[in-house]
């Protein structure tokens, strides 16, 4: 079965997270992605451990590189141009994260590569934007957090803003929309023949994060404080401990969630005063020490039989054991070069007809490289890919 995204071709030179992350998105939904890496600088993320068992591979690099083609090139070298230049008759979509002004040292900034390819889309992925006082700046997803505004109001009074255990910057910011932008400029260009520069930032993503408080702030001026509203603690919106030192969520903002919750935990004297009570105080105390009597699995098994939007926390081994994540088919198995399989997490967006297709894990410098297969597909001789390999081209 064909992907969704069939004959769409990306040139990757992204390393890391974000780009990465992206292109893996595309390329599960049937891109044709090959990343262009230096041969003499692998990327961080191949060192990440753990490694699959058996082999020097990250379980990250083999999820992130999943389904890709990698081709190693000294992007310093100048012979590196023209091969670029040659893959862009197929490779019309290009996307990279190094800091503003790097391609073009290369010369294969967009408006370098526009000259080859005049319908070339081309997708820059940073952490200030690719303009502004702050474009050269180096950043990591805590600072674009931090700059955007959303770590205020996110955290406990006592110990200030907190930290996420995953990058959302990185990720739902600098990734989505990357392939938002992509496959709207995609779109475009199919209908104009057009192609563009696509300037993704992940602060600004972040920054658009901010869509119910943001949205507040910009008309009366008022800030959100830490445990101050609805969503971040000032509600009994929140999360639990239980009995075993584990916790529960419970998220039943609406009348009829808190109700139910408030006679599950044997309290119908809360009821009235709903989800956000005068003393909101006093009675999140109360029911903390209510959910400290039972375990969370107990909590669990009165909540199954109660609709009132209450889940436990779950670590990341019991979610992928969990029915839900089976169910919904989150966990998939990829072949292994020694003829093993290792399992991945899935693609998460659902097609009635194009189902996501996963071929292969992320091939790694030392392990596998597409770089002579691409070569002799461009149409060089055996001997002139031996002489680019002695002579420093793949390196």
């Amino acid at each position: 079965m064909s992907g969704t995204l069939e004959g769409l071709k990306v040139l990757d030179f992204t390393t890391l997270l974000p780009g990465p992350y992206a292109t893996m998105v595309l390329a599960d939904l049937g891109a044709d992605v090959l990343r262009v890496v230096s041969g003499s600088r692998p990327d961080l993320v191949d060192f990440f451990p753990p490694f699959i068992p058996g082999t020097k591979i990250s379980a990250a690099s083999a999820m992130l590189g999943r389904n890709k083609r990698l081709l190693t090139l000294n992007l310093k070298d100048p012979r590196a141009i023209p091969i670029i230049h040659r893959l862009l008759d197929d490779y019309d979509v290009v996307i990279e994260q190094f800091r503003p002004g790097v391609m073009a040292k290369f010369k294969l900034d967009y408006e370098s590569l526009k000259a080859v390819n005049p319908a070339v889309i081309y997708c820059s992925i940073t952490g200030y934007g690719q303009t502004g006082s702050m474009a050269m700046r180096a950043g990591h997803d805590m600072n674009y957090i931090a700059r955007s505004g959303l770590a205020s109001y996110t955290g406990r009074k006592s110990s200030g803003p907190s930290l996420v255990g995953m990058q959302i910057a990185d990720v739902a910011s600098g990734s989505y929309n990357a392939v938002i932008g992509i496959l709207a400029a995609v779109i475009h260009r199919g209908v104009t023949g057009k192609g563009q520069f696509i300037d993704i930032s992940m602060t600004d993503g972040m920054i658009a994060f901010n869509a119910m408080y943001g949205a507040g702030a910009l008309v009366d001026g008022k800030d959100p404080e830490l445990e101050g509203i609805l969503l971040n603690g000032g509600s009994l919106y929140d999360y639990y401990e239980t009995k075993d030192g584990r916790y529960i969520s419970f998220g039943g903002l609406e009348p009829q969630f808190y109700t139910n919750f408030f006679n599950a935990i044997n309290r119908p004297d809360l009821i009235p005063g709903g989800v956000s009570p005068k003393n909101i105080n006093a009675v999140k105390e109360e029911i903390r020490k209510i959910i400290l009597t039972k375990t969370r699995d107990e909590w669990v098994a009165i909540f199954n039989e109660t609709d009132a939007c209450v889940e436990p926390v779950m670590t990341l081994t019991e979610m992928f054991n969990d029915s839900l994540a089976k169910e919904r088919e989150m966990v998939v198995k990829l072949p292994l070069p020694d003829g093993g399989t290792v399992e991945q997490i899935a693609c998460p967006i659902k097609f009635s007809e194009t189902k996501p297709e996963y071929r292969s894990i992320g091939a790694t410098i030392g392990s596998v490289t597409h770089t002579k297969d691409v070569f002799r597909e461009l149409g060089y001789t055996d001997s002139e890919i031996e002489e680019y390999e002695q002579s420093g081209l793949f390196s």
